[in-house]
């Protein structure tokens, strides 16, 4: 397993459960992923009964925070006796296919004759390993991006600063955010100026949305806080800092995000719309978010990107700050920062990004850039695995390489989707690993993987962005009851698969 992430411990969890032997690879010295790189007042956006990574998961409240996911990881990591079997400070650099000849047994490694290939991690001294499970997310270290009138080796600085965590062990999830009670920050609003000027360098504190719980954070008390980017981090952000005392905060928007409530009923029904894509009647949900949630704020509704085209930030505090006037919320583009604000194309609702606008400076105190996080790399796998067309994140079940399935990407292939990435399903994918591990019937072929990828394509036809840059929930769940369903042979697996059942640890028999 590549990563002691979320995702990571759950899939650990549920093979050593079933007898299966695990090594678990972490380039950080502890466990936890992207949980262990984010504000203690990161929570969950969505509630804990969408979140239960593992069956024996307990949750205190319905929106735990940090350190409660953290500590459910480590006991999850400890109650299966993971820890002898995690190597800290070891990140992945190569996995290489053994050469059959130099095992001691004969087996079958052709994927193309109901084989697999067997792998070594980096120098191989951990041994041969039967299947690699890679759960490094899709976010790593913080992305600093190079804008005008940054101080002089500000970014190189930061980047030198974080790139120890640029981990494999990261597991995406970006399920998080930031509870904050609503304030009517009755002081004097931010006024905003038109100018030309090109400026000098920022001369306040600048800040990574990452950096919140830092010592420079506490400067935003009683301050103005403008905010570059506008979608998870952005918005937690916001909450964060008009949380901790910030007088006004003001988030730069180069486009608009589908926002969201917490209600579990709402969000439950929105990730069951089956087929993935934006339908005739998405305008239906559109719609109802748009009287219901936007109300008051209808300006914020996209005017280009539908529901069922990227993921939506979950939040039940942010649109309620922007009616109060405790943010303000600006569509533009940055062009740089000045020495006491941000210079930005502002446009308008039906504007796309880099169109025409005003150009005004926006005044600030303190800038946070809320520009997301670098996506781990895959790269220290072979090439051949992911061949044209068919790399991530078009894999067979959206998780598997289409070469090998003895390769599976758990959270570690996807580009955008409605429904929750810490849920049962990582056991499920486990589970079929290790279905296909133990019976040479039920396993796929290279060509049906990859017929499998050209079917969905064919049905997603016209999907905006490929058929499966997003997916949903129950897009997902309708994927892995097929997988039984067209092959009758595996449909004695099913219970094992959907809920583990029937298989059991030798010490256990």
């Amino acid at each position: 397993v590549v990563g002691a992430g979320l995702s990571g411990i759950s899939s650990a969890a549920h093979s050593v459960a079933h007898g299966f032997d695990v090594v678990i690879f972490e380039t950080n010295d502890k466990v936890g992923g992207i949980w262990a790189n984010v504000n203690s007042t990161s929570g969950l956006q969505l509630n804990s009964l969408l979140y239960r990574f593992h069956p024996a998961v307990v949750w205190s409240r319905g929106f735990p925070f940090r350190d409660e996911i953290l500590k459910e990881i480590s006991r999850i990591w400890k109650e299966y006796g993971l820890e002898s079997k995690t190597r800290f400070n070891t990140p992945v650099t190569v996995v290489q296919r053994v050469d059959p000849s130099s095992l001691e047994t004969d087996p079958d490694t052709d994927p193309w004759k109901n084989g697999h290939a067997r792998w070594t991690i980096n120098d191989g001294r951990e041994g041969v390993f039967d299947a690699i499970i890679v759960t490094v997310g899709t976010c790593g270290a913080p992305k600093w991006v190079n804008f005008k009138g940054l101080p002089d080796g500000f970014v190189e600085s930061k980047r030198a600063k974080t790139s120890h965590t640029r981990e494999a062990g990261i597991t995406n999830d970006r399920e998080k955010s930031s509870d904050s009670d609503e304030d009517s920050h009755s002081e004097k609003r931010t006024e905003i100026h038109g100018t030309d000027a090109e400026g000098e360098a920022f001369t306040g504190p600048i800040l990574h949305s990452s950096e919140l719980d830092s010592p420079e954070a506490s400067q935003v008390q009683g301050k103005t806080v403008v905010i570059i980017g506008s979608g998870a981090s952005g918005v937690e952000a916001a909450e964060t800092a008009l949380q901790r005392g910030a007088k006004q905060c003001v988030m730069i928007a180069r486009d608009d995000k589908w926002i969201i409530s917490r209600n579990m009923f709402i969000d439950v029904l929105i990730a069951m719309q089956p087929f993935g894509r934006e339908m005739p009647l998405s305008f239906i949900w559109e719609s109802f978010l748009q009287k219901w949630h936007y109300r008051g704020v209808e300006d914020l509704v996209p005017a280009h990107r539908g529901l069922f085209e990227g993921t939506p930030v979950v939040n039940d505090n942010f649109l309620s700050h922007v009616r109060s006037g405790a943010c303000l919320y600006i569509r533009g583009d940055t062009r740089r920062l000045t020495s006491n604000g941000v210079l930005v194309n502002t446009r308008t609702r039906t504007s796309h990004p880099e169109d025409k606008g005003e150009e005004k400076v926006i005044p600030a105190d303190v800038v946070v850039l809320a520009t997301g996080f670098e996506r781990p790399s895959t790269d220290f796998l072979p090439r051949d695995l992911f061949p044209e067309g068919y790399s991530q994140p078009d894999l067979y079940l959206q998780n598997f390489s289409t070469e090998d399935w003895s390769i599976l990407l758990t959270n570690s292939s996807y580009i955008n989707a409605i429904g929750t990435v810490g849920h049962f399903h990582i056991g499920i994918y486990t589970r079929i690993l290790l279905v296909l591990l133990l019976d040479a019937g039920a396993r796929p072929a290279p060509k049906d993987m990859k017929l499998w990828v050209d079917l969905v394509r064919y049905l997603k036809r016209g999907a905006k962005g490929g058929a499966l840059t997003f997916f949903t929930y129950m897009e997902l769940t309708i994927w892995l009851v097929l997988f039984h369903i067209v092959r009758p042979d595996r449909l004695p697996w099913l219970p094992f698969v959907l809920f583990g059942w029937g298989v059991l640890p030798k010490s256990a028999k």
